[in-house]
């Protein structure tokens, strides 16, 4: 078995979650990576598109930001933050849009923060907040996310709820005016994590080689159903090669 990083690891998860037809809205860093890759090894047609305006462009290098000039190369068309946007709530393209986020925070629910950790007045930490993210979180079908398994991360409570997963639970989005939808996956770098289809909560659906359940439980605050839990199957040489010598051979990411 080839040897690999765990951010290898992550990215190769996700690009798997993407499919033939998907319109994967990007974001920057592993994110990026990830729809690459899925671009080259499982999903030849899937289309990427970022919140700058730049919907299927060639991506010959992997870009710093989505204002990078990169992700302009020989793309179908490059307009701007209002294309972005209605593409994802088109009714025609909205159904196919997988976005792809992070977080600062996480409930069972799927519910993320990237606004404060703390009181929002004066909170220990600031970060940029929604970007993008409560659009994505709001409008598309379904979405992957990726989170460092920390029980500061994983928690009973956000601090600040920025962007919607299920809210309290089955039918919540709905009644709040929501389209169905939500996270459909939770990428860590531990474990894969999915959400049940009645009760909108999280469970535990694979662990890496190597990790344990337990250890994945001691690194969140609220517990989780295990009993789906499976190893992961981690990269295949081909996937690792192509990850390593056309996604990403400078390591700018990786």
């Amino acid at each position: 078995m080839a040897e690999y990083s765990l951010r290898e690891m992550m990215t190769i998860v996700a690009a798997r979650e993407i499919n033939n037809g998907d319109i994967v809205f990007c974001g920057t860093g592993i994110s990026m990576l990830a729809a690459m890759a899925a671009k080259y090894i499982n999903a030849p047609e899937s289309i990427m598109f970022f919140e700058t305006g730049s919907i299927d462009a060639k991506l010959e290098e992997v870009p710093l930001a989505v204002a990078d000039s990169r992700v302009m190369y020989l793309a179908s068309t490059n307009g701007g933050l209002f294309d972005a946007f209605t593409t994802m709530q088109n009714p025609i393209t909205g159904c196919r849009v997988i976005g792809i986020l992070g977080a600062a925070q996480i409930d069972i629910n799927g519910n993320i923060n990237t606004t404060v950790i703390g009181n929002y007045i004066e909170p220990t930490t600031r970060f940029p907040g929604s970007g993008g993210g409560c659009d994505v979180a709001s409008f598309v079908p379904r979405y992957i996310l990726f989170m460092q398994q920390e029980k500061k991360r994983f928690v009973n409570r956000l601090d600040y709820l920025t962007s919607p997963g299920y809210l309290r639970g089955s039918g919540a989005r709905k009644a709040v005016g929501l389209r169905e939808g939500g996270p459909s996956v939770v990428i860590t770098n531990m474990a894969v994590f999915r959400f049940d289809g009645i009760t909108k909560k999280m469970y535990l659906a694979g662990y890496y080689p190597g990790i344990t359940t337990q250890t994945i439980l001691n690194n969140m605050e609220f517990p989780v159903d295990i009993a789906k839990a499976q190893e992961v199957i981690p990269p295949t040489t081909n996937e690792l090669s192509i990850l390593r010598e056309k996604c990403d051979p400078q390591r700018l990411i990786l």
